[in-house]
């Protein structure tokens, strides 16, 4: 029997399960499959973006599930994302089409700005996505997220996305966005894991009535990403003796006390696999609890480091991670 994941109430009224599933560079048939096993073992929650160029088998994966009778369209909540090169109000409509139209679905869940900073529109193929100056730097436009906000008003007015949110937003942005929306963001999906807590932000997102989603949770281990890059990376705390030992207490391994602890920050973590095991495995984290004193073990791997730093924007006015928090 899958296990029955809870969900949280957002600002708008609407649940959200609080475990889904993560899918950047889950690819072609890897990401039908996966989206398939997760539905099948109980995940009621998929996240995609359209610059992971795999919407399409979200959207495959999630109609034939609704076509075998395993679940409804209103049982799954399918989360993607506005990219950064679309944050121009005339595109933010037709990025969103783009979106329902590859995944076949006639509205979307939750949509969300992916990152605060705007880039220069080149077109819309994935060589357009992540166009790069002769500095290897990000080509940045003038956009103001806000604009693109109220762009995103606009789509849940017309009936095509349920719900919108943020993503590698910092406090600032955040409380600048809240002063001038009409409509409120229900999360912001940020990198969270043992090595970079986010209480600060989760704390600042708490009196605001937005949850954290947290990506990267396990603080993705064994990923090479020709994006972001990976050296320098903190070490993760799935390979710790203290983390495994706290595993064995509860029977589970230490990416399910990993899962458990972003639960229990209040996070909401969707974790990526696309093997069944580990599918399986890191949705199992709702019939055990952590004590205070492996909740203490767990906050001394926080170092702030980011597995995503995203450097090769940093020079943008709208750079996320110049604050703490």
């Amino acid at each position: 029997m899958a296990p029955k994941v809870p969900s949280v109430r957002l600002n708008n009224g609407l649940e959200m399960p609080v475990l889904g599933l993560g899918t950047y560079m889950a690819t072609e048939e890897e990401g039908v499959s996966a989206v398939k096993m997760a539905i099948d073992e109980g995940y009621r929650h998929i996240d995609t973006a359209y610059f992971y160029q795999n919407e399409n088998q979200v959207g495959q994966a999630v109609r034939a599930k609704i076509a075998e009778g395993i679940i409804k369209r209103e049982d799954v909540f399918i989360v993607t994302k506005v990219w950064n090169t679309f944050h121009a109000p005339e595109h933010v409509a037709e990025a969103c089409q783009k979106s329902l139209d590859n995944l076949g679905l006639e509205y979307i869940d939750l949509y969300l700005i992916h990152w605060p900073m705007g880039w220069k529109f080149c077109g819309w193929t994935p060589d357009d996505l992540l166009k790069m100056n002769a500095d290897g730097k990000s080509i940045d436009s003038d956009v103001d997220y806000l604009d693109t906000w109220k762009a995103m008003e606009t789509l849940v007015k017309e009936g095509k996305v349920k719900s919108i949110g943020v993503s590698n937003f910092n406090s600032e942005q955040l409380t600048r966005l809240l002063a001038n929306c009409e409509i409120k963001p229900v999360t912001n999906q940020v990198e969270c894991n043992p090595g970079i807590n986010q209480r600060k932000l989760i704390e600042f997102c708490r009196k605001h009535d937005i949850v954290i989603t947290a990506y990267s949770p396990l603080g993705r281990p064994n990923l090479e990403d020709p994006v972001v890059g990976t050296a320098g990376i903190p070490k993760h705390a799935l390979d710790d003796p203290r983390v495994i030992a706290i595993g064995k207490k509860y029977s589970k391994s230490p990416g399910q006390v990993v899962l458990r602890y972003l639960i229990e920050l209040g996070t909401l973590p969707i974790p990526k696999s696309s093997k069944l095991e580990r599918i399986r495995q890191n949705i199992d984290i709702f019939d055990f609890k952590l004590t205070e004193e492996d909740i203490k073990v767990m906050d001394g791997f926080n170092t702030g480091g980011r597995t995503v730093p995203f450097n090769f924007s940093s020079e943008h006015k709208y750079f996320p991670f110049k604050l703490d928090y």
